[in-house]
């Protein structure tokens, strides 16, 4: 069984392991100080950034995502963005994943906002192969611009 639940303190050690392997398969190493400074959001009830967790039947966190609420300028009102999803590998396919997004889309539901949104990389298709049976595709393209 899988166990939803709000990110809290008790997390970190295990977080931060799961947090470190999504910047590995994302092909990023987080220094210390990102490490930290994310744990320090989820930590902070005034900071946007906040997280869920998915827990097995022994209680081990197996996956988590980091949302955050915004005002949408299509709506006039609040929108979610989902900035981060990971599921640890021994947990894939037992459905963690849609777990942890109806669990998202209740909160956002709760709260008054009409849509979540998020990206993901165009290779990942494990993850898109879940995201296609819960949300819809956009034709959105995306963009960066450094600083």
């Amino acid at each position: 069984m899988i166990d939803i639940r709000p990110i809290d303190s008790r997390d970190a050690k295990r977080w931060r392991e799961l947090f470190s392997d999504y910047g590995t398969f994302y092909k990023t190493e987080f220094s210390a100080e990102a490490l930290d400074g994310v744990w320090a959001w989820l930590l902070d009830p005034a900071h946007p950034v906040t997280g869920l967790v998915a827990t097995n039947d022994e209680g081990v966190v197996v996956g988590f995502a980091m949302y955050r609420e915004h005002p949408d300028t299509f709506s006039a009102g609040p929108t979610m963005y989902l900035d981060d999803l990971f599921v640890d590998p021994s947990a894939r396919r037992t459905g963690v994943a849609a777990a942890l997004l109806t669990a998202l889309r209740d909160e956002a539901k709760r709260r008054g906002v009409g849509q979540v949104r998020w990206i993901t990389a165009a290779d990942n298709e494990r993850a898109q192969a879940v995201y296609n049976r819960i949300a819809r595709k956009t034709d959105w393209v995306t963009y960066e611009m450094d600083c």
